[in-house]
């Protein structure tokens, strides 16, 4: 590829991991070799399972400790989110990929798990020729701004309103 760019999913509307794999998909698709680092998240989720099917396109770390940060994270959560935006940084610069995904990159910061400067660090040092796609709802304004695409999901209406809990194969 001979240049990349910037993409930022945000919102408070459900789909914006969904995208963000089917971005990935169509890049294997295309011959690239994608890395994504998920913040927040650890175990075994459906999306997890299936992308194990391309070891040779594909790699996803999970940088979470298996629940939502709530209130001040823990020195456990912020070690975990730290160590994944090291790794992730050399993923963006080490020359082996051509897309990475900083998956809930923004609610980490929103969670105090680390700070928007250093979100906006893997912006700054992100070679031309890599796609950098940034997710999570409440992505700062200084993310808005450096980004090349902003892509907004809305919620218009949800069925956990109702009750329904995230459903294997369709959220998790």
């Amino acid at each position: 590829m001979k240049k990349g760019y910037v993409q930022v999913y945000t919102g408070d509307g459900k789909g914006k991991t969904t995208a963000a794999l089917g971005l990935a998909l169509r890049a294997i698709g295309a011959g690239w070799r994608v890395y994504i680092g998920q913040f927040l998240k650890s175990g075994e989720y459906s999306e997890i399972k299936a992308l194990r099917n391309f070891p040779e396109n594909i790699r996803v770390e999970q940088f979470g400790t298996g629940h939502f940060v709530m209130g001040r994270p823990s020195p456990e959560e912020v070690s975990a989110a730290k160590h994944g935006l090291e790794v992730l940084k050399a993923a963006l610069t080490g020359g082996k990929y051509d897309l990475v995904i900083a998956e809930e990159g923004n609610v980490a910061v929103q969670s105090g798990l680390f700070t928007e400067a250093r979100l906006c660090d893997l912006i700054d040092i992100r070679p031309e020729s890599v796609e950098l796609l940034i997710t999570g709802r409440g992505a700062p304004k200084s993310v808005l701004e450096r980004a090349d695409l902003v892509t907004e999901m809305k919620m218009v209406r949800h069925y956990f309103e109702k009750g329904v809990g995230a459903r294997r194969g369709i959220e998790k």
